[in-house]
């Protein structure tokens, strides 16, 4: 992946995301400690705008996910916010506790900017995609969802990956078998906590 972030950088950036959180419990304001955080990290790479996405797990299982899909965000912002978002915001799931906190590990996403696929019927579809590799995006009307590509791991066939995804975004099960519907795929540099050693979800 082009761009990718390097160790310390990596390190830098989820120790941002575990101090948004922490500070919101705390009532503390993060830039007070942000800049201690980033410091001696390339700028350049920080305010690059990217695809950013925080995914929370506990104990192995999704705990929450929330992301920009489009590169509107410095990478920077899109880390403190969304870790943020996915600690309180996402609606699967109830906020975080406190008391979960230490319970928590986090992993990271950042996305290349996501390529639409023309294909001709579904069999071309299915063909096109690379399981672990691609993330996918689905549109049709105003329907969006989007699984990330660490999905794979528990959804390999492509047939049941794209149904599923159909469901997330409120579609009918097999509206990926139906014309009208716009399908993007995109990559990630993914980094965590655990070293990746967990399953991913959102």
């Amino acid at each position: 992946m082009k761009e990718s972030v390097v160790s310390k950088e990596r390190l830098a950036l989820l120790r941002l995301a575990r101090a948004c959180i922490a500070g919101k419990f705390k009532g503390k304001n993060i830039k007070d400690i942000e800049a201690q955080i980033l410091t001696g990290i390339s700028q350049a790479v920080l305010e690059k705008k990217r695809g950013v996405f925080v995914t929370l797990h506990k104990k192995g299982t999704l705990r929450g996910c929330i992301g920009n899909i489009e590169p509107i965000k410095t990478l920077v912002q899109g880390v403190r916010e969304n870790a943020v978002f996915s600690a309180f915001k996402d609606s699967r799931f109830a906020p975080l506790t406190l008391e979960e906190l230490t319970l928590i590990d986090i992993e990271i996403s950042i996305l290349t900017k996501p390529k639409r696929l023309v294909y001709k019927d579904t069999k071309e579809l299915l063909s096109f995609f690379a399981p672990g590799v691609d993330g996918v995006i689905l549109e049709k009307d105003h329907h969006r969802a989007t699984f990330l590509p660490q999905v794979w791991d528990q959804l390999p066939e492509p047939e049941a990956f794209l149904t599923q995804l159909c469901m997330k975004a409120g579609l009918s099960a097999n509206a990926w078998k139906k014309s009208g519907l716009s399908v993007h795929t995109y990559q990630v540099q993914s980094f965590g906590e655990m070293d990746g050693d967990v399953n991913s979800g959102c």
